[in-house]
């Protein structure tokens, strides 16, 4: 097996568990790439499957597609990426994900306060009533 070796997409969805219709929007973002059989049939070197297994782990992450695609124009599309290339990718999202990491612990401690504060007129929520907005309004939930 070659990095090049070409694919069906139909390979291609049983290896990923991405369904074609998902291939064919990233293919069109420019996320992956394929090739044309003299049918019209698509063919995707075998190296994509990488790119399409990335894709699927920052989705879960809760990484924007677009967020992807930026760190995916600096990779070649045509050729299967060197280690040098992924290396360089992990750092770049290595700094991305230290600022998701940081904002979700943010948000962590904030919804546990305000969980266990108990106020109604979320006179001391900064999630949900930031500068105490509402408690110009009186007591109570303004909310709901």
């Amino acid at each position: 097996m070659e990095p090049d070796d070409l694919l069906a997409i139909g390979e291609v969805t049983r290896r990923t568990g991405v369904p074609a219709s998902a291939l064919h929007f990233y293919e069109q973002l420019g996320l992956i790439a394929s090739l044309r059989t003299s049918g019209n049939q698509r063919r995707y070197r075998r190296h994509m499957l990488r790119r399409i297994s990335l894709i699927v782990v920052a989705k879960r992450l809760g990484i924007p597609l677009s967020d992807v695609q930026e760190v995916f124009q600096s990779l070649p599309l045509d050729d299967p990426p060197s280690q040098r290339d992924w290396r360089r990718v992990a750092q770049q999202w290595r700094a991305q994900l230290e600022v998701r990491r940081t904002q979700l612990d943010h948000l962590q401690r904030e919804l546990t306060g305000c969980i266990g504060c108990g106020c109604l007129s979320l006179k001391a929520c900064r999630l949900l009533n930031p500068e105490d907005a509402l408690g110009i309004d009186g007591p109570g939930p303004r909310r709901i």
